[in-house]
């Protein structure tokens, strides 16, 4: 193999391969910024949601426990 054909072969690599890369990249850059939220952001309000996530699972746990401790704390309670 020639230096010739080493360099013919590099070529036919880098015309294929580039304007991939450059749509994945062009995709990948697009959607990213069509959210609106930097990754930081976006990292921020997933934890924001878990944490929301995690109260409302304590919440209904409690309302179990008051529900079986005392049964008519809703009626008491209830603004509705």
């Amino acid at each position: 193999m020639g230096l010739n054909e080493f360099f013919e072969g590099l070529t036919g690599l880098l015309i294929f391969s580039i304007p991939i890369v450059w749509i994945v990249m062009h995709y990948a850059y697009r959607d990213r910024k069509a959210s609106g939220f930097t990754e930081a952001e976006s990292r921020q309000l997933q934890e924001l949601l878990d944490i929301a996530d995690s109260m409302a699972d304590r919440i209904k746990n409690l309302e179990s426990i008051l529900d079986a401790e005392v049964p008519e704390w809703r009626s008491q309670h209830d603004k509705t």
